[in-house]
């Protein structure tokens, strides 16, 4: 038997962390369009999000509204939505990658992990470059702790 592994290290792009706030909380806060627009984007972006169905085959618009003005335009749809559990969602817009959000209960904590796997090493790279995804991310993450600590 033939032992294959797939390597997509090279393309992926990998955080995880644990918000101080249960589940239930940290879920409505990723899933409610009227939520996610308050925290979603790096420091500086504000959103518009035009349209979120929450389901399998369900469309995600959205647009970035960047400090200087500029506007990004943002189309997803979601793959997998598992409640409490997980979600997938690959992103149609330039850059194309697909993003897997898993939630795991710790009790009065959430611990989210956030894969994002984009199609070729040589796109990863461009947009870790051009675009400091991986600083974007952190960003992300941290505006999502700020935001549910808000709210309790």
């Amino acid at each position: 038997m033939e032992n294959t592994t797939s390597n997509t290290k090279d393309r992926e792009l990998l955080m995880s962390r644990t918000i101080n706030a249960p589940m239930a909380l940290v879920w409505e806060v990723w899933t409610q369009p009227e939520h996610i627009a308050q925290w979603w984007g790096p420091n500086g972006f504000t959103n518009t999000i035009t349209r979120m169905d929450m389901k399998p085959g369900g469309e995600w618009n959205l647009v970035m509204h960047g400090p200087d003005g500029t506007d990004y335009k943002n189309k997803s749809v979601f793959r997998e939505v598992v409640l409490h559990k997980k979600i997938v969602y690959e992103h149609e817009s330039s850059p194309k990658f697909t993003a897997t959000i898993q939630f795991e209960d710790r009790g009065d904590k959430t611990h989210l992990t956030w894969h994002m796997l984009f199609e070729t090493a040589e796109q990863f790279i461009q947009v870790v470059k051009t675009f400091k995804a991986d600083e974007g991310l952190r960003q992300n993450l941290e505006k999502l702790e700020v935001y549910v600590k808000g709210l309790q």
